[in-house]
């Protein structure tokens, strides 16, 4: 995720750090016999539905602004 430049690179890079994190969970309470990591994976799943929703808008923001998705221009969004 850090030597990307692309924002939507950026952000499929989030999403599947994400899912592993899940993924993680799921094998734990599978390996101790609990439901619980299914829960928490649920809870990712919103977590990361959430993060699309605002990534994409954030995303066609900065590309109506500077013309491109290249990160190292995200210095000149403020206000």
């Amino acid at each position: 995720m850090l030597a990307r430049r692309n924002l939507i690179v950026v952000l499929a890079c989030i999403e599947i750090m994400l899912n592993a994190a899940g993924l993680a969970f799921v094998v734990a309470g599978a390996r101790w016999g609990s439901a619980d990591g299914q829960v928490m994976f649920l809870f990712i799943l919103a977590m990361a539905a959430a993060e699309v929703a605002v990534g994409l808008a954030v995303a066609i923001r900065f590309r109506q602004t500077t013309g491109r998705l290249d990160v190292d221009n995200a210095d000149e969004m403020k206000g």
